[in-house]
């Protein structure tokens, strides 16, 4: 007898019938958690469609790096501008590093989480949902949990099509359209939100942006930086609505997108800014609040 011959032994039809619906969908849960431990990314190298892509320095992942990941640069997430770069760009370096629709992505980096991030978010901007962030940087699990090597692979390429998502995609107007109208949330150090440090020309932040630095979601240690649990995020997000857009922004994008991973897993609404304040704050036309010298300007 077997598994199946036992369910319609036990269960009556209808019960059956939703079981049935729910293990495919369950499946595809268990296979693409959004956050992921090195314990879990040991347990599943050897799946098939699983390709690891590890964000640091060239040198640092030729100095080491889990065996048959993939090296894309942190910096070939961004354009010029520190936005999204052109669609048949990330077409081609997505194909090149072995990514199709079928392939589970398990984003890496040096423990700042923000790379990873980056990559996380533009892979479902564009599409791509099975992708998990690991909640470790590079070297900080046990010895000999997971292989490792330096040598460099080359993937065999797939065809990786771009389906842009809008709703996880947030622009200039849509931002300024949004102040006193939905949630607003700036990723930044608390330095540069409260006007005293800024990478524009302007300080400050935008107007009615709550402040939710991204370091808030992962813990420092001697040994490198560690993901906090969703159950210990859980409070820090637990005053916003879930049943509304919340648009995140940060420097340029990186920290945004962290918070975009947290709050997305625990059942958030969220949109990136992709501008974020290397365009909001280098464009006089725009309001900022600056609580450093407490006046709310346009120049």
């Amino acid at each position: 007898m077997n598994a199946c011959t036992v369910l319609r032994c036990r269960l009556p039809i209808s019960a059956l019938a939703i079981l049935l619906c729910l293990l495919p969908f369950t499946s595809v849960l268990a296979k693409s958690p959004p956050i992921v431990s090195a314990e879990w990314l040991q347990q599943n190298l050897g799946q098939d469609n699983f390709r690891i892509i590890d964000l640091r320095e060239a040198e640092q992942f030729q100095q080491g790096h889990i065996e048959a990941a993939v090296n894309i640069h942190y910096m070939m997430l961004f354009d010029d501008d520190f936005k999204m770069p052109h669609l048949d760009f990330l077409r081609e370096l997505f194909s090149q590093a072995g990514i199709d629709h079928n392939t589970h992505v398990v984003a890496m980096d040096d423990g700042s989480f923000t790379w990873a991030a980056r990559l996380y978010w533009l892979l479902e901007t564009l599409g791509h949902e099975k992708v998990s962030l690991l909640n470790v940087g590079y070297g900080n699990w046990p010895d000999e949990l997971l292989p490792t090597s330096t040598q460099t692979i080359i993937p065999e390429a797939r065809e990786f099509i771009p389906m842009v998502d809008n709703k996880r995609l947030q622009t200039k107007l849509g931002t300024l359209l949004a102040i006193d109208k939905k949630p607003i949330l700036d990723g930044r150090s608390t330095a540069h939100y409260q006007g005293l440090e800024s990478t524009a020309k302007r300080f400050g932040h935008v107007p009615t942006a709550l402040n939710f630095p991204c370091s808030q979601n992962f813990e420092a240690s001697d040994s490198g930086n560690r993901m906090r649990d969703l159950a210990a995020l859980a409070p820090i997000y637990a005053e916003l609505p879930k049943d509304e857009e919340i648009i995140l922004y940060c420097d340029g994008g990186a920290e945004a997108a962290l918070n975009y991973v947290v709050m997305q897993a625990l059942g958030y609404k969220v949109a990136v800014y992709d501008g974020s304040w290397l365009e909001w704050g280098n464009d006089p036309a725009l309001p900022i609040n600056n609580p450093s010298t407490q006046s709310v300007t346009t120049d």
